[in-house]
Formats: C-alpha cells, sequence, structure tokens
C-alpha cells in the first residue's frame, strides 16, 4: 500500500522521539520515501544522524542547512508530500498548529500541507486530559485532519495511564489502511475468470484450447491494485497468483467453472469473464484409459453451459460486466452479437489475426465495444497495459 508514497514524518520534542527510528525503518521497508522534519526541541531526544541514517535522507531542521545555507522551502515540501505525519505529536507543537503559529520548519510545513495529516500524540496524562489539549485535537478534527489517539500505559513519568504514543507497527497499518480506502475500487468486489477449461475424456485425455490465463490473471492484479477485493476462478494454468486482496479459485471443467462463479456473482460488483471456457464436452467420461484397440470410433460431445449469459440473465442494475470475444473472422459483428446476447456493459474483442494477439503471448491488442456500439481501439500493448486500459474504461462506467 505504501509502496512509492512520500511521507512527511514530523518529529517533536517528546521521549516517544525513539519511536521514530523504528517508524521509519518501517515505513522505508513498505517501500515509502520518507523525510523526516523535527523541531529543534526534538533533537535533544534523538539525533538526526539517527533518523537520517535508516531514512536515507538529510533530516530537516532549519528553513536552511548545509554550508551553502540552502533554503529548505515549507512550500515545496508541503506539496511533495502525499501525506504527513507528526509522531510524537508534542502538546507544544500541537497548541501552534491549531492557532496557526508557525515559529519553526515543522509548523510552517504543516501550515503549507495540501495532503492528509495524522496527528500522533505522546505526553504525560495529565497534559493530554487537561482541556486545551482535547479542544486542539477536536480542532485537527475540525481541520479535517486524523488523530491516532494516544495508548493507555506506563508513562516516562512512572505514571499509568493516556499518553502513550501509539507503537510503529500499528500506526504503518494505519497508514496502510487509509492509502487502501482512497483507492478508486476500496470496497469493491470482483470476479475474474481465466485460463482454460479441461473437459475430460478418461483419466489421462480431455479437449481444452491454447490459453494461459496471462490475460485474466493481470485484470485480476489490475483490480486488485486499485482497492478491490478479487475473486480469480482459474483454469488449469501455469501461473501463480500472491496478492492477500485475491482469493484464488482453481476449477478444472467448465462445470466447474460455472458452480463456482455461480456462488460468488450475486455479491460482487464487477464481473469480467476472461476464460477460454470449453464450448463442448464430452457426454461420456470413461473412468479407464482408453486403448487403442478399443472399439471407440466417436466421442459424443454437448454443449456447455454458457457462464457469461447466466450471470447476465441475473444481473442487478448495479454490476458491471464485461466479457470477451476472441474471433478470426466476422469480428466485430460477432462480438456485439454476444455483447448483447450476454447483457454485457461492453466486451472486449481481439482477433487471431493480428500477430501478437490472442493465446499464449505476453502482449495483446484489443478493441473495446460498449453497449452504445462505440469502439474504442487500441495498439499492440503488453497484457499488463491492456488489463490497465480495461479497469480504466470500467472506472469510467456510469454504475461505478
Amino acid at each position: 500500500m505504501l509502496g512509492g508514497k512520500k511521507i512527511l514524518l514530523a518529529v517533536c520534542g517528546s521521549i516517544a522521539a525513539y519511536k521514530s527510528a523504528s517508524l521509519v525503518r518501517l515505513l522505508a521497508k513498505a517501500g515509502a520515501e520518507v523525510q523526516v522534519i523535527m523541531t529543534p526541541a526534538a533533537t535533544e531526544f534523538i539525533t538526526p544522524l539517527t533518523l537520517s541514517t535508516v531514512s536515507k535522507k538529510e533530516v530537516l531542521i532549519d528553513f536552511h542547512s548545509g554550508e551553502g545555507q540552502l533554503w529548505n522551502s515549507h512550500v515545496d515540501l508541503g506539496l511533495w508530500a502525499d501525506l504527513m505525519i507528526i509522531a510524537p505529536a508534542s502538546a507544544n507543537t500541537m497548541a501552534k498548529c491549531s492557532q496557526g503559529l508557525c515559529d519553526n520548519l515543522l509548523t510552517a510545513v504543516y501550515l503549507s500541507a495540501r495532503c492528509p495529516v495524522y496527528w500522533v500524540p505522546a505526553m504525560d496524562l495529565d497534559m493530554y486530559q487537561h482541556p486545551s489539549t482535547q479542544a486542539n485535537l477536536k480542532q485537527f478534527k475540525k481541520f479535517g485532519n486524523q488523530v491516532i489517539e494516544a495508548r493507555f500505559g506506563e508513562l516516562a513519568s512512572g505514571l499509568v495511564g493516556t499518553g502513550r504514543m501509539a507503537e510503529p507497527e500499528e500506526i504503518l497499518e494505519i497508514l496502510e489502511t487509509h492509502f487502501e480506502s482512497s483507492k478508486p475500487l476500496a470496497g469493491k468486489k470482483a470476479i475474474v475468470t481465466a485460463g482454460p477449461t479441461f473437459e475430460e475424456i478418461d483419466p489421462v485425455r480431455f479437449i481444452s484450447n491454447y490459453s494461459s490465463g496471462k490475460m485474466g490473471y493481470a485484470l485480476a492484479q489490475q483490480l486488485a491494485d486499485l482497492g478491490a477485493s478479487v475473486a480469480l476462478i482459474s483454469g488449469p494454468t501455469a501461473l501463480e497468483m500472491n496478492d492477500p486482496k485475491v482469493e484464488l479459485i482453481n476449477v478444472t471443467s467448465a462445470d466447474d467453472m460455472y458452480q463456482s462463479v455461480a456462488k460468488v456473482f450475486p455479491g460482487c460488483d464487477i464481473a469480467i469473464f476472461a476464460a477460454a471456457v470449453a464450448d463442448y464436452t464430452p457426454t461420456e467420461k470413461y473412468d479407464q484409459k482408453l486403448k487403442k484397440s478399443s472399439d471407440v470410433k466417436e466421442i459424443r460431445l454437448k454443449i456447455t453451459r454458457d457462464i457469461a449469459f447466466e450471470m447476465g440473465r441475473l444481473k442487478k442494475d448495479h454490476q458491471i460486466t464485461i466479457g470477451f470475444s476472441l474471433e478470426t473472422n466476422n469480428e466485430e459483428e460477432n462480438a456485439l452479437k454476444k455483447l448483447k446476447k450476454k447483457n454485457l456493459d461492453f466486451i472486449v474483442l481481439n482477433s487471431l489475426n493480428d500477430e501478437g494477439a490472442g493465446f499464449a503471448h505476453d502482449t495483446n491488442k484489443i478493441t473495446i465495444i460498449d453497449g452504445n456500439n462505440n469502439l474504442i481501439r487500441f495498439e499492440l500493448k503488453s497484457k499488463k497495459e491492456v488489463a490497465h486500459d480495461i479497469v480504466q474504461h470500467i472506472l469510467s462506467c456510469p454504475k461505478n
């Protein structure tokens, strides 16, 4: 969640400043870029060298620094950050910021910050409970800031009560949740079908196709990256999925896939039918391997259930459904028929006549056709980029 995020960590004068080093380390390990700002008083509790070492950046304390007296612009810092967190936040700094006073770099950056701000107070219990401190915390909430309330426990004074700074691991979890909830698909549930299906003839033979599942897996990852909880219902592939927001449901046959989709479809917001489901399955499955000498001259087939069509009949007004149409001739005509028949919001057309498109490739070339027969054509791209284009189109749907 924090990969590539720019975090301003402001450290105030408090005995809890020793926790800041652990917090920086955790943020950096999670992939964030951390810029530390300290008040002059904070340097009496933890050295700038320590925080500079773990953040791999110069710690900023004054408006100017270095031999050339470089200007540390509070405005630029406030614009740079994706999030500012004051941890530990002292009663003194909170009092200044709640009233708009700025006599040091930290307070000036706070007043310039356009990003979300989190306050993590730490002080003795009586200071924390004082009406002025509580009024300042309420004021921050009115400003739209977030407050990670002080915790109960033993304090530096030897007293026991509320005033301890939240632990770095807890703070990290809260910040991860913040960025997760700000994603465009946060709270959405999605289904993606992927890969081929295997239609068994006997214990060693089956009917299938050349689908690798790469397109479906890329779509599942893209949806998860944007905050959705994803059920990836996959036929047999050699691919792996390790994202905790993606539940991998392995299936084998078209009927297995139908049963799994039918269970989760009613509760989903988005369904992408990217699997290459076999159109036919044997009417009879043999328990033993058929020998060449067996008197089997033909294998009878029956049509499998059309998963996208069946779900289209159950579809609710808020649900967005997307299908795929892989064609070799009359591409647009065939895709339009499937779009209407299966009650889809849009269909993704690709043609085996396009070099680099279709099964097994790492690339794809698609055309998106919506319910108003609008066609959006894309160049040949990696399947990861194609997944991005498809999900961006989902985000533009009026239902979303």
